[in-house]
């Protein structure tokens, strides 16, 4: 197990220990790694590959479990996701449950879905660089306050997606948008855009708003929404459509499917991976299908899945 001991959970030995009992009891053994820096988690499930271990549980927010697929990424390592971090938004997308004050053990809660779970072979999307991604490669807006944020202090990420969206309001005067051009596979679209998000997934915003109903996570394809205009208040406009699963009536709003995204923009545009600074624009991108074995609820909320999953219990 990799984890993040800066995650949203105060006592770590108490819940660590029952974890333990609980995996033990179905005959699995539990090898903790706790993370050290930025990074970590990446060189850390790496080396449990060349260990041998089959499973690889994350314990993090988005970000680290961003880091951990990195490590597993086109191999046959299963990850378990336990997200004990602000947002979650990819435990979101698969149905698991996330921190609430009734819970009183966070692991042993979500490791009570994921031992009845099932395993899929989910898509990755892959910069050219080489660095993988779990639900989205975003510029315009989004990539702008993120880049201005983090990274956040472990208190601020404790006030969760309401203390991102005080920051987002606070920052979002100061953009003024992107010119560029985008390219998904040989559809080409030139102009001035206050988003581009590649897509591998159905929700958006922390996981709060569905906005991506025909995505999947193994259909081999990216959604890739570009938002166009040039006034930031367009966008307070656009998140309100999404609240109301209206957007995708708005003749500014252009949706591409594709396996291959290029982003090119006349003036450098931060961009973000999972909700991660990750660079400036150019942006380019291809989707790999499968690349990604995951445990995920047997049922999930919408259906994220093509693909029936395989049992856990049947690969024990």
């Amino acid at each position: 197990m990799i984890y993040n001991p800066n995650a949203g959970i105060r006592d770590w030995s108490a819940q660590l220990t029952q974890f333990r009992h609980f995996w033990a009891a179905k005959g699995w053994t539990v090898d903790l790694r706790p993370t050290k820096y930025p990074g970590h988690a990446t060189t850390l499930a790496a080396t449990l590959v060349d260990e041998g271990f089959p499973l690889v549980f994350a314990a993090g927010g988005d970000g680290t479990l961003n880091e951990v697929a990195n490590g597993l990424a086109e191999t046959d390592v299963i990850m378990a996701p336990l997200p004990v971090g602000t947002a979650n938004s990819f435990a979101k997308e698969i149905g698991l449950p996330v921190r609430s004050l009734l819970q009183e053990n966070r692991l042993l809660a979500v490791s009570e879905v994921l031992a009845t779970g099932r395993v899929y072979n989910m898509d990755l999307g892959r910069c050219d660089d080489g660095r993988y991604w779990l639900l989205w490669a975003s510029t315009g807006a989004d990539g702008f306050i993120i880049d201005q944020i983090e990274p956040r202090s472990r208190s601020f990420k404790r006030l969760g997606t309401v203390g991102y969206a005080a920051k987002f309001l606070f920052f979002l005067p100061s953009f003024t948008g992107i010119h560029g051009r985008v390219t998904v596979d040989d559809q080409v679209v030139e102009g001035d855009f206050l988003q581009v998000m590649v897509s591998n997934c159905q929700r958006y915003a922390g996981g709060e708003f569905i906005l991506n109903r025909r995505g999947q996570l193994d259909d081999g394809l990216f959604e890739v929404w570009i938002v166009r205009g040039r006034r930031w208040p367009m966008l307070v406009r656009y998140t309100i459509e999404v609240a109301l699963d209206s957007h995708d009536l708005d003749p500014n709003i252009d949706v591409l499917a594709g396996t291959r995204v290029v982003v090119e923009t006349d003036e450098p545009a931060p961009f973000h991976l999972d909700a991660e600074p990750a660079g400036k624009t150019p942006l380019a991108c291809s989707i790999r299908p499968g690349a990604l074995r995951i445990l995920a609820p047997a049922t999930t909320p919408t259906p994220i899945f093509k693909r029936a999953g395989v049992p856990l219990g049947a690969l024990a």
